[in-house]
């Protein structure tokens, strides 16, 4: 396994609570685990080491939300977050760990000030159908989960215009993630981002993803609907304000 010290693990293990917990529970507090894994590893390396974990969270999540999924909003979104994985990927090649997150920030800033704009003064907004919106949204999810897993907050921003109950949100959002984060998969083990030791090591951590998971089902149907989209939200405007000055 991956050698770390007794203060590195105890990081690890915090993150891999808040892996399972965001992707059972309330989405957006696994972006918690970006500076958590920056004391322990480079920005770059921690997309490698956290994404067979995020993958097996996925599982647990889509297991249990399974009933509660908008096949349509995966068919619009998938194949262009697909050409987002091939981008993001072509720009790990080139960008700096001291260049990633904050320019995946102020994407996202720019998204949530653009969202709450339209929902402050536009009278009467619809829900976006046209085809621009979903390829801008994918291409922008599978780029910035390919570069930094932080497409969270883009598919908040997402799910959130297409007001979808949190059953709805979290089923949805589950099925999404596990089929991009597998898709991931090749192009992180090609840049050497995977390894067997880290591989491992993610295994070890199971019981702590499955804690996550209990605890997010536990929580998440304790908290109304209001309170739930106000903490996404929130959490999505945190973690963008973040990543611009991290």
């Amino acid at each position: 396994m991956l050698d770390f010290s007794t203060v590195e693990w105890a990081i690890v293990i915090l993150c891999a609570l808040l892996i399972g917990f965001s992707k059972t529970g309330i989405p957006g507090t696994g972006i918690l685990m970006v500076p958590l894994m920056a004391m322990v590893m480079p920005a770059k390396e921690s997309t490698g080491f956290v994404l067979p974990m995020l993958a097996m969270a996925d599982i647990m999540a889509i297991i249990y939300w399974r009933r509660h999924v908008e096949l349509r909003h995966l068919i619009r979104l998938l194949p262009w977050a697909w050409l987002g994985v091939i981008i993001g990927a072509v720009c790990l090649r080139f960008i700096t760990n001291e260049q990633l997150k904050p320019t995946i920030g102020v994407i996202v800033l720019v998204l949530i000030v653009g969202s709450w704009l339209r929902e402050r003064f536009v009278t009467d907004a619809q829900i976006p159908a046209h085809w621009l919106f979903a390829a801008l949204m994918g291409i922008l999810a599978g780029s910035t989960s390919m570069m930094a897993n932080a497409a969270g907050p883009i598919m908040i921003i997402y799910l959130m215009a297409m007001r979808l109950a949190k059953r709805e949100f979290i089923g949805t959002g589950a099925w999404f993630f596990w089929i991009l984060n597998l898709s991931k998969l090749p192009f992180s083990s090609k840049l050497s981002l995977i390894s067997g030791s880290s591989l491992l090591t993610n295994v070890s951590l199971l019981p702590i993803l499955l804690m996550g998971g209990v605890l997010g089902i536990f929580l998440v149907h304790r908290v109304p609907q209001k309170a739930f989209d106000f903490i996404v939200k929130s959490l999505a405007m945190c973690s963008a304000l973040y990543l611009c000055v991290s």
